[in-house]
């Protein structure tokens, strides 16, 4: 049996996790920021190519979302979610792209299932781009922490967000995605 002690313990460790999982943090891009631009391996269906931020951006906003782990619950969530939205994320004109510290061959497998090919995963194994968009997760710093930019074809930060929680990440870039467009329109 275990003694009380060690069981709160436990719990106030898990409470605390959790408060922390749901809470937004401030990213150090911020609005009106220039986006560092990128080049990185990456996979879409299953097919690698090289993505070029300055590229994507000629065609229109960029979606760029950072996560900690292809196949990782959390991962799983918001991949799911983004794939499940991008059809709406390109009827708007955006480009949406993840980033992980995880090896193409890992991101090849988590394009076609998890993001059931609608959109490109890129392999930052050095963790450059993360760094440059300070998006590095504090406590494991191998991993990414769960930051979402909006990125206007200008190259400037139009939104960040960032929160381990997995279920906003989509819903607060596409809100963010369609005021720009209606503020582009004035």
């Amino acid at each position: 049996m275990q003694p009380i002690h060690h069981t709160r313990l436990a719990m106030a460790a898990a409470a605390l996790v959790l408060a922390f999982a749901g809470a937004p943090a401030r990213a150090a891009l911020d609005v009106g920021d220039r986006a560092p631009d990128f080049a990185i391996d990456a996979s879409l269906a299953g097919s690698t190519f090289k993505f070029r931020l300055s590229e994507a951006l000629k065609q229109g906003p960029v979606v760029l979302y950072f996560f900690p782990a292809a196949f990782s619950i959390g991962c799983t969530i918001e991949a799911n979610r983004f794939a499940d939205a991008t059809d709406e994320y390109k009827a708007l004109g955006a480009t949406v792209i993840g980033v992980s510290h995880d090896d193409l061959e890992t991101l090849k497998r988590f394009s076609t299932t998890e993001c059931r090919n609608k959109f490109a995963v890129g392999a930052d194994a050095d963790q450059s781009v993360m760094k440059s968009y300070d998006a590095v997760l504090s406590l494991k710093p191998d991993f990414a922490n769960r930051t979402s930019y909006v990125i206007s074809p200008e190259g400037k930060i139009v939104y960040q967000f960032t929160s381990l929680n997995p279920y906003r990440h989509v819903s607060n870039t596409m809100s963010a995605l369609k005021g720009w467009i209606a503020e582009q329109r004035r």
